[in-house]
């Protein structure tokens, strides 16, 4: 079943609503906010690089409140433990048996705060619940519901005591992006409201978890034109065969970009993926994933230049403008 062009006008104008609840919460930024929820709606998870103060936290608290959901925030330091994460199982002496106690992971949306602080031994925790949105403790798997969003940090600025994220993390993440600092008049105007401690405490839900995740499952079933997926393939493939990368685009990251073009297309009012869909959301979606040749990379080349050049080297088609 494909998405009705009445359906696609229902997505836009909720999606819209949710983009504008969180703005009163995260001022400025609605270009990020709607990055963010489409990122939760594609059933993927974000990467945030950015300085410390720059609402990060409030995001995280404006999307849970809005879509009536739960939230939490891990602080990563290199003693965190797998367990201070997943959860852990005890034995209880009154029941004589052993109970699960659920860690901070299991909440709509999760802020990892710094993820590159804490060892890979704590980073791995994260590999399954952020692939499969599930945790396995002694054997026993748990399901962390469904909407389930992780939105990790990163200080691009201090890096004494870090721990890079390798390669197999990263693709797990659908997007990477930066809120970055408000401009004049926004910064007036979040000034002016400054007694407010937790901005995200007053705002009313839009919708309910259950509501957003029928909204995925609607977003799945947007047309996708054969011609679109052959582009995207092409835009992989020539990644990989740039001369400034030693490690390009994978399967997993193609199928990242078609999963979060049909939420971007819904949310446009659309039931079919455009190519500009594609260009639009190939920065935010690819560059994290671009592992760049040193040589290329002490020359100056940068993932963004890379994708810039792989976009103009791949002629996109003429798509239909309906399924």
């Amino acid at each position: 079943m494909t998405m009705t062009p009445e359906q696609a006008a229902w997505f836009h104008g909720t999606f819209t609503r949710l983009v504008e609840n969180v703005d009163k919460a995260v001022q400025g930024k609605r270009e990020i906010v709607g990055l963010v929820l489409a990122s939760m709606l594609a059933e993927g998870h974000v990467l945030l690089e950015d300085a410390p103060g720059t609402g990060k936290t409030s995001l995280a608290k404006a999307l849970a409140a809005t879509v009536q959901g739960t939230s939490a925030r891990i602080q990563f330091t290199p003693d965190l433990l797998p367990s201070d994460v997943t959860g852990v199982t005890i034995y209880d002496q009154q029941s004589h048996r052993f109970e699960f106690h659920k860690g901070p992971i299991f909440a709509s949306i999760v802020l990892a705060d710094e993820i590159n602080r804490a060892s890979p031994k704590t980073q791995s925790a994260l590999l399954e619940v952020m692939e499969e949105s599930r945790v396995t403790v002694d054997g026993v798997t748990h399901e962390t519901g469904r909407p389930f969003l992780v939105i990790a940090t990163q200080n691009p600025v201090e890096q004494a005591g870090t721990y890079k994220l390798p390669e197999a993390q990263l693709d797990r993440f659908l997007i990477k992006t930066s809120i970055g600092y408000p401009d004049l008049a926004v910064t007036e105007s979040i000034l002016a409201g400054a007694s407010e401690r937790n901005p995200s405490a007053g705002l009313s839900a839009i919708i309910t978890t259950s509501a957003v995740a029928d909204m995925a499952d609607l977003a799945s079933t947007v047309h996708v034109e054969p011609a679109v997926l052959r582009y995207v393939a092409e835009l992989a493939e020539a990644s990989r065969a740039d001369s400034a990368i030693r490690l390009g685009v994978s399967v997993r990251g193609a199928i990242a970009m078609v999963r979060i073009a049909k939420v971007w297309a819904a949310a446009q009012g659309r039931h079919y993926v455009l190519p500009d869909d594609v260009k639009a959301l190939a920065r935010p979606v690819w560059q994290h994933r671009l592992l760049l040749d040193a040589e290329a990379e002490f020359a100056g080349t940068s993932s963004d230049t890379v994708i810039a050049r792989v976009l103009d080297g791949v002629a996109a088609p003429q798509a239909r403008t309906a399924a």
